[in-house]
């Protein structure tokens, strides 16, 4: 009983910690790229904006950028702690789950086909891209029966196949796919307000939403028969759970591209900290997740300098190993 309460004493530490995290990433963001700035300067410029180029870099080109860093970081962080909740699978992930890949494809399709529709439809057609493609992930997984490896395997191969078709449309259409290069490989680079605004409502509509289901998530992470024991509508709880994950993937695919693994890792991060109870892991997933994304961003910009690598590449090259090992001690474990 002991160990089980220490989350519940420690937690407004946790969060005050998380919350610093995302405060020194957000700073480093505006401080760092091609010209550099230091804090106190950029303190400065964000409380009293003049006609300098200073001001110019980071009110019109790295504030935006990161305001839709964080966004989406956070969007994903608590969209994997919601599948890996509700699936009650620890490699749930809108990545491993094909949830991104088929976001982007939607992305893709309407910048390519479709170029005159509106920004603020990028949103619900990356959900559905994402929604249909984990659907088919899952009904693979279970003709073989379901366990967390299969699924996540499922889902790798799924969105194997729906990253070829990506490519294909990316080569037989290369000028008009010059629009959409962000949802190929993951990028915050030329985000800007408007882009933040068309994200910002969703995400936030998401992360409200999840936040007043945690009870329900609580009981579905008990199992089918403790859930529905206590008195929860299964069909009903897990497809609204599942539909604000996916959800929160696309919104956030929708501006930055797939970037794997951020909904992998900080929902692990976020429990080890807080515990199982998701009305304390969840804010904190947030803020861990975008505090992630951002500080990804800020070395994206800094490991070629001052060229940009894609913000995916560098979360890829740190989640895959974490991945592995992972997957590793799910397969012993059976």
């Amino acid at each position: 009983m002991a160990r089980a309460a220490r989350p519940r004493r420690v937690w407004p530490l946790w969060l005050g910690l998380g919350a610093g995290a995302l405060v020194l990433a957000l700073l480093a963001s505006l401080a760092c790229g091609a010209s550099d700035l230091t804090v106190p300067q950029v303190l400065r410029l964000l409380l009293a904006p003049d006609d300098s180029t200073g001001s110019l870099v980071v009110h019109t080109l790295r504030l935006p950028r990161t305001v839709v860093a964080a966004l989406a970081g956070a969007g994903l962080g608590v969209s994997g702690l919601m599948l890996q909740a509700v699936t009650r699978n620890p490699l749930a992930d809108p990545g491993i789950l094909g949830v991104e890949a088929g976001g982007a494809l939607a992305i893709l399709v309407m910048v390519v086909f479709f170029p005159a529709a509106p920004g603020g439809l990028f949103v619900p057609a990356a959900f559905l891209g994402g929604a249909l493609t984990a659907s088919v992930a899952y009904s693979a997984a279970r003709r073989v029966g379901v366990t967390p490896l299969r699924l996540a395997l499922a889902g790798v191969a799924v969105a194997s196949l729906v990253g070829a078709a990506t490519r294909v449309i990316q080569l037989l259409w290369e000028q008009r796919a010059q629009g959409a290069l962000f949802a190929l490989s993951g990028s915050v680079a030329g985000r800007t307000w408007e882009h933040a605004a068309q994200v910002a409502p969703w995400v936030g509509l998401g992360l409200v939403l999840s936040a007043l289901l945690t009870p329900r998530l609580n009981l579905l992470a008990l199992g089918e028969d403790v859930a529905r024991g206590l008195g929860a509508r299964l069909k009903r709880d897990s497809g609204v759970v599942t539909g604000l994950g996916v959800l929160l993937a696309a919104a956030s695919v929708s501006v930055v591209g797939p970037v794997g693994f951020v909904g992998l890792i900080v929902p692990h991060a976020a429990r080890r900290f807080m515990g199982p109870d998701h009305r304390l892991s969840l804010p904190l997933a947030a803020l861990l997740g975008a505090a992630l994304l951002v500080l990804a961003d800020t070395a994206a910009r800094l490991v070629d300098k001052p060229a940009e690598t894609p913000v995916g590449i560098l979360v890829a090259a740190a989640g895959a190993p974490f991945f592995v090992l992972l997957a590793r001690r799910v397969g012993r474990r059976g």
